[in-house]
């Protein structure tokens, strides 16, 4: 596989300002302490572990990355129960089986050489960590290992050597290394702890809810087609909701995905009825929302068009 022109062009940033230039270019709008530590972990070969609640933008880091780095995105979405096979290799059994009758048709008859024929690359099937481990040098793709807290803790221990060296082990075949180490972004949403030893291979930042103003930002770069009035108001609502006591408080992706409803909805502003109609875009519990459709949501859009009445 030859590496692209368009690969050979997308250098690793330089600097911080590079690369908040960088997530900007895709559309991903950056604090200044993400892009320090997105850099450096880039300068320095290590994998960004990314910690924070679930919708605050953590796996669109890596897609974003993959975009504007122009790399191949290599998603390994963890599971409970994930093994091996799922996510590293597993062995093309059906194809060795047939190359076994094959060979015993032929009158073959040395079991040795028949085993090392159908343990080679024609049967190898590779997985996410596997694929990810197999870039060419100066195309190394963006290696996403997201939801790390919903693995196994074995699956966990087995990551460390992949992490560490950048290589596995299969028993039958060898030892496969990366030419270059890929772009790793793990991703947890602290259902569970991860264990310090797989913590200190990599550099760690914990991805926060935005500010309003980089949240209105954000929703200006995804919906642009949002009404400049009906995304502050809307922006200001998801802010307040975010300080109630709620048992999920929505993240930028319900804020982008009730953006785009309201939009939908050619709303210019939000109204009591328009929350009580389109709250299930925004929450998805039903103590929440009927927490909201009562009279403390009534009084929280009072306070949002106040205070915005008021900073106008």
């Amino acid at each position: 596989m030859q590496v692209s022109e368009k690969l050979l062009a997308a250098a690793v940033p330089h600097s911080i300002d590079q690369t908040e230039a960088l997530l900007a270019d895709g559309g991903y709008v950056s604090e200044r302490a993400l892009a320090t530590v997105l850099f450096l972990a880039l300068k320095m070969g290590r994998p960004l572990f990314l910690e924070g609640e679930a919708g605050v933008g953590k796996t669109e880091i890596a897609k974003v990355l993959a975009s504007t780095l122009g790399r191949k995105l290599i998603r390994l979405q963890c599971y409970e129960g994930l093994d091996i096979a799922s996510a590293v290799y597993e062995w093309n059994y059906p194809a060795q089986m047939i190359d076994i009758r094959l060979a015993e048709a032929a009158g073959e008859r040395d079991r040795e050489a028949i085993g090392r024929s159908i343990y080679t690359e024609r049967h190898l099937i590779r997985r996410p960590v596997l694929e990810a481990l197999s870039g060419e040098e100066g195309a190394a793709p963006v290696f996403l290992i997201d939801e790390l807290d919903r693995a196994d803790e074995a699956f966990e221990a087995f990551l460390l050597e992949v992490l560490s060296d950048f290589q596995v082990t299969i028993p039958e075949f060898g030892t496969i290394k990366a030419l270059e180490p890929p772009i790793v972004i793990i991703t947890t949403n602290r259902t569970r702890e991860i264990h310090d030893a797989l913590k200190r291979r990599c550099l760690y930042h914990w991805v926060d809810y935005p500010t309003a103003a980089r949240e209105l930002a954000i929703v200006e770069a995804k919906v642009p087609r949002a009404n400049g009035r009906l995304a502050r108001e809307l922006v200001a609502y998801v802010q307040k909701l975010r300080s109630l006591d709620l048992f999920k408080v929505p993240g930028i992706a319900e804020t982008l995905d009730w953006a785009s409803a309201l939009t939908e909805l050619d709303k210019v502003a939000i109204d009591p009825e328009t929350v009580s109609q389109t709250i299930g875009v925004l929450l998805k519990y039903h103590d929440d929302i009927a927490r909201i459709q009562g009279s403390e949501g009534r009084k929280l859009l009072d306070e949002v068009k106040a205070n915005l009445a008021a900073a106008e």
